[in-house]
């Protein structure tokens, strides 16, 4: 049967627009990860309400096309890691598919946003960065915020993939709450954080009070 140009021409477009969605569709993929992981990577973390928000230009891609990003005014209210200044904008992808981040803008709400540095009072996040409601953090994730985490970053989450599994260096923890619990926010990451000790080794610990000096002189986890 004779095939038309226009035919295979209208076959290769939709072949091409559903290769599109399924590569969009798979573009966002974000491991879990723990709190203090989340801390310890991001550029700037920061308490913030959201004040505004709006479409805006950010140059152009290799064809020539307008690069779409929604800017998020923001309120600081409190900055644990980041720049000596305080940040004004955020930066995200305008839709899921590419980890854009979706934000209420009433101003009612705070967060904590974590993520990339940008010049200028600004920073992007994607949907791979750790952004939560305030209100939704534990006592101890809010306190961590402030030194605990920081204390940690030379340490190592490793999350438990299945069941038996061990630390594979001294420097590691144990991130087992996927594997027990069933979800990311679970007993390990709400109250734990996993602190280096005197002897180089890493360990969890659990308090709202920084860890005392008998538990970072231990020798045993």
């Amino acid at each position: 049967m004779p095939f038309s140009v226009n035919g295979i021409l209208s076959a290769l477009a939709l072949l091409l627009l559903l290769w599109r969605a399924e590569e969009l569709a798979e573009a966002c993929s974000c491991a879990p990860v723990h709190p203090q992981q989340a801390f310890c990577n991001a550029d700037v973390v920061i308490r913030a309400k959201v004040v505004g928000e709006r479409e805006v230009d950010s140059g152009n891609d290799i064809y020539g096309n307008p690069i779409k990003r929604i800017q998020y005014d923001v309120k600081q209210i409190k900055m644990f890691k980041g720049p000596n200044q305080d940040i004004e904008a955020v930066f995200t992808a305008p839709v899921s598919a590419v980890c854009g981040v979706t934000l209420d803008a009433a101003g009612k709400k705070e967060y904590l946003i974590a993520g990339k540095a940008e010049a200028g009072g600004r920073m992007h996040v994607t949907l791979c960065d750790y952004i939560m409601l305030w209100d939704s953090l534990s006592a101890t994730q809010k306190k961590s915020l402030s030194q605990r985490y920081q204390m940690g970053c030379d340490c190592k989450i490793v999350r438990c993939p299945s069941l038996p599994c061990e630390i594979s260096a001294p420097e590691e923890c144990l991130w087992t709450d996927l594997m027990i619990e069933k979800q990311v926010h679970g007993r390990q990451a709400n109250h734990y954080a996993c602190v280096k000790r005197a002897d180089g080794s890493c360990s969890w610990y659990r308090g709202v009070a920084p860890p005392k000096k008998e538990f970072l002189d231990a020798e045993d986890p």
